[in-house]
């Protein structure tokens, strides 16, 4: 199969960067163990390594970080929901109502 026609979601190339440089396994590895094409792999830990020092993104690293960004974002978006809800389940279920 041709290498170059695959498409990886961007957590997916988070998640490979960060096994290489955060738990230390080699491109090597990860290329064999899971049938990647070894430029992509090292091209996604270098954006990722570039992020880690400060370097402004880039689109390849606003495509990899995206996922990780709008998932705090809704998570910070979704505390006034939650207390909403909270309060309004306690309001429903107090005797008055």
């Amino acid at each position: 199969m041709n290498q170059a026609n695959k498409h990886y979601e961007a957590a997916f190339k988070l998640d490979v960067a960060r096994m290489v440089v955060n738990q230390g396994l080699g491109v090597v590895q990860v290329v064999n163990g899971m049938k990647i094409g070894r430029t992509a792999v090292r091209r996604w830990v270098g954006q990722y390594r570039a992020e880690q020092w400060g370097k402004p993104f880039t689109a390849g690293l606003q495509r990899i970080r995206q996922p990780e960004t709008e998932g705090r974002q809704l998570k910070s978006d979704n505390g006034p929901l939650k207390k909403a809800s909270a309060f309004y389940a306690l309001w429903a279920s107090s005797p008055a109502h």
